[in-house]
């Protein structure tokens, strides 16, 4: 059984469903550093990931959850040299235990973003 979790604003990139409800867990469609009308937003590391972060915690909310749920993070960035930086943001959003966390180098993302993130929660 499955349950799509909707903020009612487009701020999916991919324009399918922001979110899905299934066996205990919420996923979380990958999110890029895009407000509600798809226009890239933040100049620097961190404040994409703000933007990001809004983005996966209102489809998140929507789902009756929030980021202390969060129990994996995959991380896109098409340019590693972004590590350092997102490495200082990142913890900022979480309290310990921290979720699990990849990172992964990709050419290109949606919009021309340059990093993207998806989460699972715990519901």
């Amino acid at each position: 059984m499955k349950e799509e979790v909707t903020t009612g604003n487009n701020n999916s990139a991919h324009l399918l469903s922001q979110g899905i409800v299934s066996n205990g867990f919420i996923f979380v469609c990958g999110q890029v550093h895009a407000d509600t009308e798809l226009k890239l937003v933040g100049e620097t590391v961190a404040e994409k990931i703000e933007q990001i972060m809004q983005n996966i915690s209102a489809i998140l909310k929507a789902a009756d959850a929030t980021l202390d749920n969060i129990v994996k993070v995959v991380i896109y960035v098409t340019d590693m040299a972004q590590m350092p930086e997102l490495n200082e943001v990142y913890p900022t959003y979480f309290t310990k235990p921290y979720p699990v966390r990849e990172a992964v180098c990709v050419s290109a993302l949606p919009l021309g973003a340059t990093i993207e993130i998806s989460v699972i929660a715990a519901k």
